[in-house]
């Protein structure tokens, strides 16, 4: 039977497709349009699971704050190029989520996945059509949430770098320079109290083999070590990194005249940890806080 240029019309307005995927669909459950629907539906799904192994290091970080400031939701999303990502298609799933995951809270990624959208269908279903229909993988790879009855400071990099801050006293603009500090300089841990041992051990093992071959006495080496690991701690802590709009004073210090203290924070970068093109953002932060 002969396909109507209304039918592609309809079939495309519900389901996002190409007007030659929809013809195509058309053609073979002759012209109907419910079976069409599902046929796609069923073929997008499939070639969304093939695309699920390709890699998708690129893609948006976007937090949610309830209205009243106390509770936030930040969540990473993927794709495979950075063309997709500014696309109003990603661009509106990736907010969906984040408005999804502060709305609920949840404990974990797959909790996350497990809710539904405003649409119905759960985060991963969406996700899935979302692939079928742009032709890229997608990830909604992390999620973080915070509950305060302090003060959340947020700071978002040009959608790749996103931070949320929690301090105890102080105000939203003193919580808003340090979440742009730990945007720039990446700290590990608030405290030295707070970096893992192991992480101190491997640090001290690269130390000391580098200090024993200077051929100095052992007692030397050893002080080495100690003044090598007490920097190592000032560079990785948040509160001992000299404060990146003023180099003059530490964050500690920051914080001890406003009277505050950081409960936590949380980073997240776009594609971090995911073998892709070598890019460094946090650089690029740094820069423009210096310029600023």
């Amino acid at each position: 039977m002969a396909i109507t240029a209304s039918q592609v019309k309809e079939l495309r307005e519900r389901t996002g497709a190409g007007m030659m995927e929809c013809k195509k669909a058309l053609v073979e459950t002759g012209g109907d349009i419910e079976a069409a629907v599902e046929h796609m539906r069923k073929t997008g799904l499939a070639k969304a699971d093939k695309k699920a192994g390709r890699t998708a290091a690129e893609g948006l970080v976007v937090f949610k704050l309830s209205e009243d400031g106390k509770q936030g939701a930040m969540v990473e999303v993927n794709c495979e190029t950075d063309f997709v990502a500014k696309g109003d298609d990603f661009i509106d799933f990736a907010n969906a989520v984040a408005e999804t995951a502060l709305k609920t809270m949840p404990a974990d990624i797959d909790a996350l996945l497990a809710e539904s959208l405003p649409s119905g269908e759960t985060i991963a279903e969406a996700s899935k059509a979302l692939i079928a229909k742009i032709g890229e993988n997608i990830n909604v790879r992390r999620v973080t949430t915070r509950r305060t009855d302090g003060v959340l400071g947020t700071y978002l990099h040009g959608g790749r770098i996103g931070v949320m801050v929690e301090l105890e006293g102080g105000d939203e603009a003193l919580a808003r320079d340090i979440a742009m500090h730990i945007a720039a300089s990446k700290p590990a841990c608030v405290s030295e109290a707070d970096v893992p041992a192991e992480m101190i051990q491997k640090e001290r093992d690269i130390f000391a083999a580098q200090a024993a071959e200077s051929g100095k006495p052992p007692e030397i080496v050893e002080k080495m070590v100690e003044g090598r690991i007490k920097k190592f701690l000032k560079e990785v802590t948040l509160l001992g990194q000299p404060f990146v709009k003023d180099a003059d004073q530490t964050v500690a210090q920051l914080l001890d005249k406003a009277g505050a203290k950081v409960r936590g924070f949380d980073r997240l970068e776009v594609g971090e940890g995911i073998e892709k093109k070598n890019e460094n953002f946090a650089d690029e932060v740094m820069a423009q806080v210096k310029g600023s």
